[in-house]
């Protein structure tokens, strides 16, 4: 969808639809903010944590852990790197 295209469509709300139309975008990235975290610790947790005979992480299994946050935190850059690329003009928005 064209940004400007947008813009236009909200400059004619009131400020209080505006507001509105803002808390609901809030709420829908807090959402998917939440749901990428709980998602990010199932998936390394499932991956690299093989026993409960302890309460700690074992060193092989912390080192796991980091390995695969830091493979989703790089992909998550690149992820964003590439939407820029594709939209530069909602960064001067």
């Amino acid at each position: 969808m064209d940004p400007n295209l947008l813009a236009a469509d909200l400059s004619c709300l009131s400020e209080e639809d505006k507001a509105k139309i803002s808390s609901i975008i809030d709420n829908f990235q807090i959402r998917d903010s939440l749901r990428t975290y709980s998602s990010l610790t199932e998936r390394c947790f499932s991956d690299c944590v093989n026993n409960f005979y302890r309460k700690s992480l074992g060193k092989q299994e912390e080192d796991c852990v980091m390995r695969c946050t830091q493979k989703f935190l790089k992909l998550s850059m690149r992820v964003s790197i590439r939407f820029a690329e594709l939209n530069p003009d909602a960064s001067t928005q």
